[in-house]
């Protein structure tokens, strides 16, 4: 059985342990690990029977997949050490990606496999397949409720305050790669979308915050050669307000693909 190790203890490395411990997902967890040690071994005394705290080395020792759920901080480092050692990847913050283009020219070279789950977005295999020709624009407009963009560096940077706010308000508009840089946590499916297509200075980025909004909502409008393509997702948040449920699930089904010879879709 082919087993993975999880870097991060948060809603998605809970999630893909309750998979594993209710059947639904068939592999071995071979351990967990975190920036501390602390964290990861109180994150795991939560779970009835939980896989073994390991270090980073010994994780990727044990384990044929990596899967990175601990942040764009951690996925360069991450990257350098899973490949050298002959492991496949799976990167949850995709936004890192733009930042380290060498990890996906590295993973071409050694062989070994990066894994991009679609996240918290739909449509990415319209958009590839549309990309294969020609494509005049890619938009993507996301709406949040300001609880999940507090923090921002965009928003500190800029002395933008969402404290009260009483209707909806434009926080960003630009390209992929500086919304990325802007929002690191919040819109990694922007990241997603633009390596599909085509690319993250070309592809346009709006983030608007909606007071009482209580989903993570997203717009996706492609246009091109073979016609026109539009996506709506209004995602529900998990217990992490700038992580929707459909993130999780996704990296569920994207460790299933993995395991999987059957593969449906583009």
């Amino acid at each position: 059985m082919k087993s993975i190790g999880i870097v991060g203890c948060g809603a998605i490395g809970r999630a893909l342990i309750a998979a594993v411990t209710s059947g639904q997902l068939a592999v071995r967890i071979a351990g967990v690990t975190s920036r501390t040690e602390k964290s990861a071994r109180d994150f795991l005394g939560t779970f009835a029977s939980p896989p073994p705290y390991m270090s980073l080395s010994e994780l990727i020792t044990a384990a044929d997949l990596i899967v990175e759920a601990a942040g764009g901080a951690v996925v360069q480092s991450l990257a350098e050490q899973a490949f050298a050692a002959g492991k496949d990847l799976m990167v949850i913050s995709v936004g890192a990606l733009l930042e380290h283009p060498e990890i996906i020219k590295k993973s071409r070279q050694s062989g070994c496999r990066l894994y991009v789950p679609s996240g918290a977005i739909a449509g990415l295999d319209g958009i590839k397949s549309a990309c294969v020709g020609a494509v005049s624009h890619v938009t993507m407009t996301t709406r949040k409720p300001p609880n999940g963009l507090e923090g921002a560096p965009y928003l500190v940077q800029n002395a933008i305050s969402l404290v009260g706010l009483q209707e909806e308000k434009e926080v960003f508009s630009g390209t992929a790669r500086e919304a990325c840089r802007g929002f690191p946590a919040n819109v990694n499916v922007s990241a997603a979308v633009s390596l599909a297509g085509i690319g993250p200075d070309r592809t346009r980025i709006r983030i608007i915050a909606v007071p009482g909004l209580k989903r993570n909502c997203h717009d996706i409008e492609v246009e091109g050669e073979f016609g026109r393509l539009h996506v709506h997702i209004e995602n529900v948040p998990s217990e992490n307000p700038k992580t929707g449920k459909l993130t999780a699930l996704s990296i569920i089904r994207s460790v299933q693909d993995v395991v999987d010879p059957v593969r449906i879709g583009t």
